[in-house]
């Protein structure tokens, strides 16, 4: 679409940091083997013993089930920080054997879901980033062969629970001999298959070799079967020392476990007394401003009796014989609805106002701003155009503008047609189809327009094609032309000074121009796409304008070599800028907020701290329009709303949303693929035009 935003950059991953509780929480458990290929492992017979114990007791478990495991191999185990092993869920499995026993599975033997594959690929990682001396990934390949007994690697051979047994001889070979390389792993693995093991291992573990040989026998029904193994004196001839080491790891995963427990009960100590003090403060501020307000109300009240005002006293209900329960009007409800809804974003805002205030500075802000909040609850039609033009499908209004008295306002857009339209004569039409009074047409598509501030006939384009254009409207005809830009302008704003003019383009440029000059008279280029300028309202020395680099630049024009601020917050292209006063500027981007900027009292040239955020409305690709006036945002949605936030709370006032009519039926009915595309308030009123991507504008009004 036309409309779309380009984001220029990838944005970051944002990562939340979070404080950890306890840090001995996470767990540490590793694959048996990441822990066999440690370079560093030195064998300690106890150990290696325990380890294998576990493993046999695991496979004996599955096959007391009739449940042949297949892939008691290491990268199928995991071992905690206390060495308890545990079997993990393997991605393959074989065919049943002859002895009719069934495959493993996660539900039958495994306790802890982790995949095989992911474990593989997180790992594989880590192993790239730490140059390990064991590639992982070629390891795990080298250890499916490396298991694999002998009648499974034949072509007629099945796997049964013998070739468990086969695989944990492979398994007590490697518990005992650590290899320094993987070259002499490979090699070593290699003829272990075959019964052929190293002379140093039968010198160093004589009866760890003996045992591993029976286990490895060729022939499948000469290898002892998993209870004889469990019951064999290889493993019970030291069973006294195995459960002396058992109970000793228990006793330490308990003190383990209770310090845990204590770290988290003192780290909720900790917060619980620093939300205690922050409350404590909190309520200090608020009782300190209640007593301010209540006397400030009082001395209203004294103002007003002094003054001899017309004010209701109770004992002038009682003696009416009106002394009742007072209601609540239908509104005060309605207000009171809304105040509980939103209570607690009024409550920091309240805050946030209160932190940036000085002594009794921040009242008349927030109490402005909750009046004005309050006062208005929806948004009405009060008129309804439709531009869809029979003779062009597209339709999308890119602009919309009033003139300096809100007396006619213009619309552009994708049609290559401005409409001007009288804003008095469109309220009193009772016509779906309402008729311009100035028609231009053009020969690009308009990408924005604005009218002079003090030229009350003049208005400014810039188009698709790069051309800015300044109209007399009158007349219907270009006054001025400029064709500085390589590429689409996507923006245009007049001055305080009714003869200066700026524009924005993709080329990354801002022109500044005199219209009574054919020649820019000043140029500000940046690295990336300027997709909106703005003057503010009083003064021709300055301009804002938002980029796809993310970013705000404030610049002083008489000093066009370096920002006077850039204002860093939003993730994506910063599609709208506009001051609500000389020195506070909002933004609107594709990440789908506002933000608010306080230019006064700042010493650094980058303000990486807007002073509000707005967010409800959702923009991640299209012009969505923006446009502020007596502290009141409005803004578009891709939701096909317009949305209205007052500039001292991050929620939403009022939305109204436009739907699309039937034209069979005739009945309006939500369409999600259209957009708002633009808005603007009139001068110094409670309305605005907002038009959408189908060229449907409505005239709304707060009430």
């Amino acid at each position: 679409m036309d409309q779309l935003v380009d984001d220029m950059d990838n944005s970051s991953d944002d990562h939340d940091h979070e404080n950890t509780v306890v840090g001995s929480l996470v767990s540490k458990d590793v694959s048996l083997r990441q822990w066999l290929d440690n370079a560093n492992r030195v064998v300690d017979a106890l150990e290696c013993l325990h380890i294998f114990m576990q493993v046999v007791k695991i496979v004996n478990s599955a096959h007391s089930q009739g449940v042949v495991l297949h892939n008691n191999r290491p990268s199928c185990f995991v071992m905690s920080s206390f060495n308890h092993v545990s079997f993990i869920e393997s991605a393959s499995c074989s065919d049943s054997g002859s002895d009719s026993y069934q495959d493993v599975t996660s539900s039958n033997i495994s306790h802890n879901k982790v995949s095989e594959i992911d474990w593989v690929e997180s790992n594989g990682k880590q192993t790239e980033e730490k140059e390990d001396r064991f590639p992982m990934k070629k390891i795990l390949q080298m250890e499916t062969n490396w298991y694999t007994s002998p009648e499974e690697a034949a072509a007629y051979g099945s796997s049964s629970c013998a070739s468990d047994v086969y695989r944990l001889g492979i398994l007590l070979f490697e518990l005992y001999y650590p290899c320094s390389s993987p070259e002499e792993k490979n090699s070593n693995m290699s003829v272990v298959k075959h019964r052929m093991l190293p002379p140093q291992f039968h010198l160093k573990w004589p009866k760890e070799a003996f045992f591993s040989m029976r286990l490895l026998h060729p022939d499948p029904a000469s290898r002892p079967k998993i209870d004889e193994v469990l019951q064999s004196e290889f493993l019970n001839g030291l069973r006294e020392k195995l459960d002396e080491r058992e109970a000793a790891i228990e006793l330490e995963e308990k003190i383990v476990e209770q310090e845990m427990l204590l770290d988290f009960l003192v780290t909720l100590q900790q917060r619980k007394q620093e939300a205690a003090d922050y409350l404590q403060k909190d309520f200090s501020i608020l009782s300190s401003d209640l007593q301010q307000v209540t006397k400030l109300q009082a001395s209203v009240r004294r103002k007003g009796d002094s003054n001899s005002m017309n004010i209701s006293k109770p004992d002038d209900f009682a003696s009416s014989g009106s002394r009742k329960r007072i209601r609540r009007t239908p509104k005060e409800n309605q207000e009171s609805s809304r105040l509980t809804k939103n209570f607690k974003k009024l409550e920091s805002a309240y805050f946030l106002t209160r932190s940036r205030a000085v002594n009794s500075g921040w009242m008349n802000p927030f109490m402005e701003g909750l009046s004005k909040y309050m006062s208005s609850s929806k948004l009405k039609v009060k008129a309804d155009l439709k531009l869809g033009d029979l003779l062009n499908s597209s339709s999308l209004v890119c602009s919309l503008s009033f003139d300096r008295d809100g007396e006619f306002f213009a619309t552009a857009g994708v049609n290559k047609k401005i409409k001007v339209f009288e804003y008095e004569s469109i309220l009193n039409e009772n016509r779906d189809i309402c008729f311009p009074i100035v028609e231009i047409p053009t020969r690009s598509k308009i990408s924005s327009i604005c009218w002079n501030r003090y030229i009350k006939s003049q208005c400014a384009s810039s188009n698709f094609e790069g051309v800015v254009q300044v109209w007399d409207v009158t007349q219907g005809q270009v006054a001025a032309e400029m064709r500085e830009h390589q590429r689409r302008a996507w923006s245009v704003d007049f001055s305080a000074d009714p003869k200066l003019l700026a524009s924005g383009s993709d080329d990354g440029s801002v022109k500044l121009w005199n219209i009574n000059q054919g020649a820019s008279i000043g140029t500000i280029k940046t690295k990336a796409n300027v997709c909106c300028v703005q003057f503010p309202c009083e003064s021709s020395n300055f301009l804002a304008f938002g980029s796809a680099d993310h970013r705000v630049y404030y610049h002083d024009l008489r000093n066009l070599s370096m920002p006077l601020y850039t204002l860093v917050g939003h993730k994506r292209t910063v599609s709208y800028v506009k001051f609500i006063d000389s020195k506070t500027i909002v933004s609107s981007s594709t990440d789908n907020t506002l933000k608010l900027w306080d230019l006064s009292n700042t010493a650094s040239q980058v303000i990486d701290r807007p002073i509000q955020s707005f967010s409800g409305h959702v923009n991640v690709k299209n012009f969505v329009g923006l446009s502020v006036s007596g502290g009141y945002i409005a803004t578009g949605s891709e939701t096909n709303e317009v949305f209205i936030y007052h500039k001292g709370f991050p929620m939403p006032a009022m939305s109204y949303k436009f739907n699309t009519t039937d034209p069979i039926s005739g009945n309006e009915v939500e369409d999600n693929e259209q957009f708002i595309s633009s808005v603007c308030w009139r001068t110094q009123s409670s309305t605005l035009v907002a038009a959408n991507s189908m060229g449907n504008i409505k005239v709304l009004e707060m009430v």
